[in-house]
């Protein structure tokens, strides 16, 4: 028996697209979580930590308005433009592996793209609020819309609209990602804080990294998609 357009004996077919999105993600993580490790136990023969190359970085470019620190967790780092603070974590601060000078590195090339006006970096931070109140927002208004109005409802359409927000975050994100990490692996191979043998790792490192964010692009792709599936084609089927 055929049931709801979308299955057999009550089977989504349309969850093998979450399941998806769940497996790209899980791999993406699996990914950056094994290389970063894995250099992690490779020290440069710099000697630098972390934290020295982030200063060193931010120096050699005229930056002396961002503050370099530590922060709690693990792979947490990350480039706060409002409190001007290059924030590392503990395994990246301290540490004189390829792994912390890569990532390092990578946080200091966003904080060049902030210092140089870099147009999607300032897209992306336009986008935040817009995708977290879009992201919020989204299954509430479907979830409202199905009630009131049946799949073909308005508001359900807009709940769709809402999620397609924060999926355009996440695509921003991608050339951001990328070009923070271009950035980095040009300066540690001219500056040779790192030797040209070493930048090869560290680029594997960071290419892990940004796997991450392209499985989170895809996954919400595959989400929105199963959205659209479900809920897009109902109007017209009234």
């Amino acid at each position: 028996m055929y049931y709801g357009g979308y299955g057999y004996y009550g089977f989504d077919w349309t969850y093998l697209l979450v399941l998806i999105g769940v497996v790209i993600t899980m791999a993406a993580s699996a990914k950056v979580n094994g290389t970063f490790n894995k250099y992690s136990g490779t020290w440069s023969r710099s000697g630098m930590t972390g934290a020295e190359a982030a200063r060193r970085i931010l120096q050699a470019q005229g930056i002396y308005d961002v503050t370099v620190r530590e922060v709690p967790g693990n792979l947490t780092d990350h480039y706060d433009p409002r409190s001007k603070t290059v924030n590392l974590s503990a395994s990246v601060y301290g540490s004189t592996s390829i792994s912390a000078i890569g990532v390092a590195a990578h946080e200091c090339g966003h904080v060049i793209q902030d210092a140089t006006n870099y147009v999607p970096l300032r897209l992306r931070a336009a986008l935040v609020p817009v995708a977290n109140f879009g992201s919020r927002l989204a299954w509430p208004l479907i979830i409202i819309g199905v009630i009131v109005g049946g799949l073909g409802s308005p508001i359900v359409e807009i709940g769709i609209l809402m999620f397609s927000l924060a999926v355009l975050f996440q695509l921003v994100t991608l050339p951001v990602e990328f070009n923070a990490s271009s950035r980095a692996l040009r300066i540690l191979g001219d500056s040779r804080m790192l030797a040209q043998d070493e930048v090869g790792k560290a680029r594997q490192v960071l290419g892990a990294a940004a796997l991450t964010y392209v499985a989170a692009a895809a996954s919400s792709i595959l989400q929105l998609l199963r959205l659209v599936i479900l809920f897009g084609g109902r109007r017209r089927d009234d």
